[in-house]
């Protein structure tokens, strides 16, 4: 069975840092793309970064473009999200989640993805 367990969420102050990361198991990461959403109160899920499998190109929304960093490490089966100068308006819960294909780019599109952790809590505080 699938697992995808996001950590490393909290409250933080405008302009702070937080890495997050998502930890699978019973599925191995290497070559699958993996994408971060997140959803705020009243909003759609959106997608806001992905590694790709086989090419690990990198995709981000705009929104975050520039303050966030994705990352994997395939020996531990993680990936990261590094987010640095947040903002109140990052203020949502974070998804990770991965397609179960072999595509070699990833995209942000949420129907990509087949397997979806339960989300952890980021607060940023004005």
């Amino acid at each position: 069975q699938v697992h995808l367990v996001e950590s490393g969420g909290g409250l933080v102050q405008s302009g702070g840092s937080l890495r997050l990361s998502c930890a699978a198991s019973g599925f191995t990461l290497d070559y699958h793309s993996i994408g971060w959403f997140r959803q705020a109160p009243g909003k759609e899920r959106e997608g806001i970064s992905c590694i790709g499998g086989s090419t690990g190109n990198t995709e981000y929304a705009d929104s975050v473009k520039g303050r966030f960093t994705i990352s994997r490490d395939n020996a531990k089966n993680t990936v990261y999200l590094q987010m640095n100068n947040l903002t109140p308006e990052d203020t949502a819960v974070y998804y990770c989640a991965v397609d179960r294909g072999y595509g070699a780019y990833c995209s942000n599109s949420y129907y990509e993805y087949d397997y979806w952790g339960q989300g952890t809590q980021v607060t940023v505080s004005s």
